[in-house]
């Protein structure tokens, strides 16, 4: 499993140079095997620190769970 499995906000820059905030949920089959779902979010941001400012304000996030791509 990869360290990226555990971070349950996902920023994303879009071509335009925007970026979007997914929010997964990350649960645990019997084995172990991870299975992600993910809600992306309405809000278009800026910069990838408005993402976060957004994500720590609505959904209590932490320093350290956040993934990029």
């Amino acid at each position: 499993m990869s360290d990226e499995a555990h971070r349950p906000f996902l920023i994303q820059r879009q071509t335009d140079g925007t970026f979007r905030l997914t929010v997964r949920d990350i649960r645990y089959n019997s084995q172990g095997y991870p299975l992600v779902s993910g809600v992306m979010q309405d809000e278009i941001f800026a910069t990838s620190a408005a993402a976060k400012n957004f994500a720590r304000s609505n959904f209590d996030a932490k320093a350290g769970q956040y993934a990029t791509k």
